[in-house]
């Protein structure tokens, strides 16, 4: 018997699928198929796949080609299945023709020319949604980057605002795009907008875009007007619109693993929280500053994402104890008081501190070193030192990739509230930073 192997991902299943798995199956008896796991798409730079492994491994079953179907996991893994299961012929499609060369070591490896004019990327890319681009801050050219890992999306042009903005920030690539005179012909043009602007302007930018009846992905703090937040929120609600805060690390694979690995109780109950953001911004303070304010706005996101995301939103008490600058405030600590746990972070814009994060619980603890919100590795740790594990997922680029994907699968879905930074998590974190600017529990 002649045993072949072959491997894809076989996302948004289309004839040139089909005919490969067809040809595959013409070289030999016996047809191995290969799909590719989810985490090993994204550890390989396939990000937005839009079917689950399930959905695509019924997909190849439906076509009666394949004798065997396995997942494929890891780098590395293509020798062990061909020596595992005894295959005589690998094959593949002719756009990785070469690459796959150092296989022949093994069996035969052959390359199957592919469907001409077919492709997943070129699907996905059929649908993409038309996106404006507000602003020219300095995270801009970071999240242009980045998008380029993203099909499914076209960035139409941009627009912004001529009286706030820093020329020392201006991106190159903002200014190679087709340029709007107005905030309302991009609006006119686009199905969604990415607003990066400073913060005293998005709550205006986000109200008129959902007035318009297009998909906001904004900048985060989302808001330090909670009221605001709560009306914008309703609004993107009773419209049918995504509303999103572009905060990467909640979209970030380890992070949503850590989560989930805490809540299953593997070092019992939490009782404490510790998440420092702190950073010398030297002379980008200012800058910082125009953008979105001092310390608490600037960073305080962050920390308030892992402790709602562990403690909730109903505790007792927050207090804010803060160093000010000029009137800014440049470092503050923050303190929540919970029934049976506290959490506290150290935020700061002109000073630096240890920018880990410690979770503590009845059992053990998890520690997240510097920098935490690029969280990619994480320990579980015990009394018990034998106990104790390491966790290591791929965080790619600067992450930013990961929220962009989201936003669109959400629109895609018909959705406006995403599961993984849901309204319920950017409204609360909207309530503490008005807190903190209308200087409740605020000690200087």
């Amino acid at each position: 018997m002649k045993k072949i192997i072959t491997y894809g991902t076989y996302d948004l299943f289309h004839q040139g699928h089909y005919n490969l798995l067809k040809r595959a199956k013409a070289l030999g008896d016996y047809l191995i198929v290969g799909v590719t796991s989810d985490y090993f798409d994204k550890s390989r730079g396939k990000f937005n796949v839009h079917d689950d492994l399930m959905t695509r491994i019924e997909n190849v079953k439906k076509t009666g080609f394949a004798d065997q179907i396995v997942v494929e996991e890891y780098f590395g893994q293509k020798i062990d299945d061909i020596k595992k299961y005894g295959v005589d012929i690998f094959t593949v499609g002719s756009d990785w023709k070469g690459y796959f060369d150092y296989l022949n070591e093994y069996c035969k490896v052959v390359y199957l020319e592919r469907t001409k004019g077919i492709s997943s990327t070129k699907i996905r890319n059929e649908h993409s949604v038309r996106l404006g681009i507000v602003g020219n801050e300095m995270i801009l050219d970071r999240f242009l980057n980045e998008m380029k890992y993203v099909s499914g999306v076209e960035v139409a042009g941009a627009y912004a605002p001529k009286d706030d903005v820093d020329p020392r920030y201006k991106s190159v690539q903002f200014m190679q795009l087709p340029q709007y005179d107005s905030y309302d012909s991009l609006l006119n043009d686009v199905e969604a907008v990415y607003i990066n602007a400073p913060l005293k302007m998005r709550d205006d930018m986000i109200e008129k875009a959902l007035i318009k009846g297009k998909h906001v992905l904004t900048e985060f703090p989302f808001s330090i007007d909670y009221q605001r937040a709560c009306r914008l929120i309703k609004n993107a609600s009773e419209k049918g619109l995504v509303l999103m805060e572009g905060l990467k690390t909640a979209y970030c694979p380890a992070f949503g693993k850590m989560v989930s690995l805490v809540k299953s109780g593997r070092i019992g109950k939490v009782l404490s929280i510790e998440a420092n953001f702190t950073q010398i911004l030297g002379n980008d303070l200012q800058n910082q500053i125009r953008i979105a304010g001092g310390s608490v706005a600037s960073l305080g996101a962050y920390p308030l994402l892992v402790i709602f995301k562990l403690l909730g939103y109903d505790y007792k008490k927050v207090e804010f104890i803060t160093h000010q600058e000029n009137g800014i405030d440049t470092m503050t600590r923050m303190n929540f008081i919970y029934d049976g746990a506290i959490a506290t972070s150290l935020l700061a814009i002109n000073a630096k501190a240890e920018g880990s994060l410690t979770i503590s619980g009845t059992k053990g603890y998890v520690y997240v070193p510097a920098p935490w919100w690029k969280t990619e590795y994480y320990e579980l740790r015990y009394e018990d030192i034998n106990k104790n594990s390491k966790f290591f997922y791929k965080f790619e680029g600067e992450g930013l990739r990961y929220e962009v994907i989201e936003f669109l699968r959400i629109i895609e879905h018909n959705q406006n509230n995403s599961l993984v930074l849901p309204f319920s998590d950017i409204i609360n974190e909207s309530r503490v930073l008005d807190s903190f600017i209308n200087a409740d529990n605020v000690k200087f």
